[in-house]
């Protein structure tokens, strides 16, 4: 049956600052403290979703999750009107109001783990929400990422969406960051290998950064998707690389239908685990990136592999990169290199997502890949498809609303607290996604 991969890309947030809140995540702690632009952060993001439709990719948004978030202030001990409660929160502990002010949920790679139908024992298109429990700021973010996702994936015979998993340590879940799907044409049955940075009792742990997958997760994760048994795979993660700022699978490894996009050293026993997926995947064709082309450290200052790999007509392959990868004389060496070796990879895609890769997320972060055929792709909410009007009516929501310069300073504002929930009303308004915000309860 003829089916798609669909991007939904995540929207950045009206507050949208540079926090260093995510240990582990070097960009993301060395931009601390910079200004920041919302506005040029969202422009960003959509003028990526509206290329890539242009050029005939299925493309899709998610909305940005509701900030500061009141609610998990009050959870903490600040009372008063939400007003109060953000003032409060920022006179007493600023570092708190930022944490509950991220707009991480804008990396929707992290929202969930998605199962196509071909790959489900009960025929559905499966969503797993991760709950993120490793990171204060994210790990509130599921119930909000739930009511979305049951917006726009809303039929459920051709849906299902799970919950998050317990939010306990054994279970630590970060979603599709950390899961690869390998196969030939996207409605045929394909090979799912989930990657796990660490495993309760295991020897092989990192020792600097946390591994925030567990493969206790991935398992859980793989039964709630119903995924075919036959069809899956466990891969862990070397802890070496998540102790050089790998946070997570997708910052060293992108598939793609038969195509492995890794580093040489992104996984534990890697040798032993691309012979398994060459017995397992037919035309398997791994690109790997040796260490003498291509250091772990300039992998993660380009996210040269947090990159979307997408499949053209012609049957090859668009790798989609941002703009710091480029701009690195050795990387972007070794990419034109490898457009002249015997791999699908065609052609290159620059795009500019400073602002989110000032953060700690690329082009890969900013989507959630879902697999859906013709009648399932039918059935998801329409509005949040990406075409020349939703663009356009995006563009000018974001120019009301969006500040195009922000501090953590300025989180104190209760301005940006009613700002946000205006414009957050309208965005479902104009997604047709109905009230998934807590205030709008």
């Amino acid at each position: 049956m003829k089916a798609w991969e669909v991007n939904f890309d995540g929207l950045p947030g009206l507050t949208h600052h540079y926090a260093g809140l995510s240990f582990g995540n070097e960009a993301s702690t060395k931009h601390r403290f910079r200004v920041s632009n919302p506005q040029l952060a969202a422009k960003q993001g959509l003028l990526k979703m509206k290329a890539l439709a242009d050029m005939g990719f299925k493309q899709a948004v998610i909305p940005p999750q509701e900030r500061p978030n009141v609610a998990l202030l009050r959870q903490i001990g600040f009372s008063g009107s939400d007003e109060q409660v953000v003032a409060r929160a920022a006179a007493q502990a600023p570092q708190l109001l930022s944490a509950v002010s991220s707009a991480s949920s804008m990396w929707v790679a992290n929202a969930a783990t998605v199962c196509p139908s071909a790959d489900a024992l009960d025929g559905r298109v499966h969503l797993t929400v991760a709950n993120l429990n490793n990171k204060f700021h994210r790990a509130s973010e599921a119930p909000t990422t739930e009511a979305i996702l049951r917006a726009i994936f809303r039929n459920e015979s051709a849906f299902a969406v799970h919950g998050a998993l317990p939010q306990v340590v054994l279970f630590g879940d970060e979603g599709a960051a950390n899961h690869n799907r390998l196969g030939g044409e996207y409605g045929a049955p394909g090979l799912q290998m989930f990657v796990y940075g660490r495993e309760d009792g295991g020897a092989h742990a990192p020792r600097r950064y946390p591994a925030r997958q567990t493969l206790e997760a991935s398992q859980a994760v793989a039964r709630l998707n119903q995924v075919n048994p036959q069809q899956a795979i466990f891969a862990q993660q070397n802890p070496q690389v998540i102790d050089q700022g790998v946070f997570h699978n997708d910052v060293i490894a992108v598939s793609n239908r038969q195509v492995l996009f890794c580093h040489e050293q992104a996984f534990v026993q890697q040798d032993a685990l691309l012979a398994q997926l060459r017995e397992r995947v037919p035309g398997f064709a791994p690109v790997v990136v040796p260490a003498s082309r291509v250091s772990v450290d300039d992998a993660v200052a380009t996210y040269l592999f947090n990159s979307q790999l997408l499949s053209r007509p012609d049957g090859s392959m668009l790798l989609v990169l941002p703009k710091e990868s480029q701009e690195h004389a050795g990387v972007w060496a070794y990419l034109n290199d490898m457009l002249a070796m015997d791999n699908p990879i065609g052609e290159l895609k620059v795009f500019d997502l400073r602002e989110s890769m000032s953060n700690g997320g690329g082009p890969a972060c900013l989507r959630l890949r879902v697999v859906l055929n013709e009648a399932q792709l039918q059935a998801v909410n329409p509005s949040v498809l990406m075409n020349d009007t939703l663009f356009a009516t995006l563009n000018d929501w974001v120019d009301r609303y969006y500040r195009d310069r922000l501090t953590q300073a300025d989180l104190a504002d209760p301005q940006l607290l009613r700002e946000g929930r205006e414009a957050l009303d309208r965005l479902t308004q104009i997604l047709g996604l109905g009230a998934i915000y807590p205030f709008q309860q």
